[in-house]
């Protein structure tokens, strides 16, 4: 009968094509932004060195949403094949937010489902509602639950390419704000958790113009982490591989402690007859 189910689900229209089913029980994070999200950890002139520390090495609980729309065993680098094919990438903040999440043992699911949609050298204004990077981080972060689970947060590094010019940096707060009310109405979650990364560095010369706008953000269940002071491995823009480590294990923290303070709340009682009515039939 569950058989039965899992292929009626897979033909049905509007449901994307998985070749993988994942454990129903896990927890989703979106990853998006720029190139340090995408991660550049190791990459010195545009190769990476192949280095993973044990902070990002792969388990068999966390699992990646590939470009094509399957699931794997995630690992380094993790935006393989989704940033820009002429971006070499590296270690970035994901692997070892999934690790760190597991060790705590308050994941708040058995499997840590990432999904990676980062590009590198994109500016705010193209991750608005209508772009095809907007279109196509809304997809993949609805594919990533088709299976089950729920989206625990999306984790947000971007902001250096907005630091070129006056206009950018000028509206980045109202371009934010606005990202992040579309999408929680577009995932119908209306109270989606977003943490956001401070930046550690700019393209241009006005670094502080956006970092002040990403702490002015004024959106409830709207996270601040601070990649300030991280160790640059070029000296200019990206964040060294250890550096990445340590702001995966800060975006843990801010995970957890946000789940601390917010407990999920019970399923209503018509739901949980449903459920368990569910699984005796089934």
């Amino acid at each position: 009968m569950l058989l039965l189910l899992l292929v009626l689900l897979a033909a049905s229209p509007g449901v994307g094509v998985l070749a993988d089913v994942p454990p129903s029980n896990k927890v989703v994070f979106i990853l998006a932004g720029q190139s340090n999200m995408a991660g550049r950890g190791g990459v010195v002139a545009n190769r990476w060195d192949g280095r993973v520390p044990a902070d990002c090495a792969p388990s068999p609980a966390v699992l990646r949403l590939t470009p094509d729309l399957r699931w794997e065993q995630a690992r380094e680098p993790l935006h393989q094949g989704i940033d820009a094919a002429n971006h070499a990438v590296g270690v970035g903040p994901g692997m070892a937010f999934a690790n760190a999440l597991l060790r705590s043992g308050r994941a708040g699911a058995a499997v840590v489902g990432l999904v990676p949609c980062a590009v590198g050298g994109t500016r705010m204004a193209e991750w608005a509602k209508g772009t095809d990077l907007y279109a196509e981080m809304l997809r993949r972060a609805r594919v990533a639950v088709e299976t089950g689970g729920r989206i625990g947060a999306l984790l947000w590094y971007q902001g250096e390419s907005d630091t070129v010019r006056w206009s950018d940096a000028n509206e980045y707060g109202r371009r934010m704000g606005m990202l992040v009310r579309d999408i929680r109405a577009d995932l119908g979650i209306p109270h989606l958790l977003v943490i956001q990364v401070g930046l550690a560095s700019g393209l241009g010369q006005y670094t502080q113009v956006v970092r002040e706008a990403q702490k002015g953000i004024k959106l409830r269940n709207v996270r601040f982490v601070d990649a300030m002071g991280l160790p640059l491995q070029d000296g200019h823009l990206h964040l060294s591989t250890q550096a990445q480590v340590q702001l995966g294990n800060m975006l843990a923290q801010s995970y957890l402690n946000y789940g601390h303070a917010h407990p999920q709340a019970p399923k209503p009682w018509w739901l949980q007859i449903m459920l368990l009515c569910c699984f005796v039939f089934l």
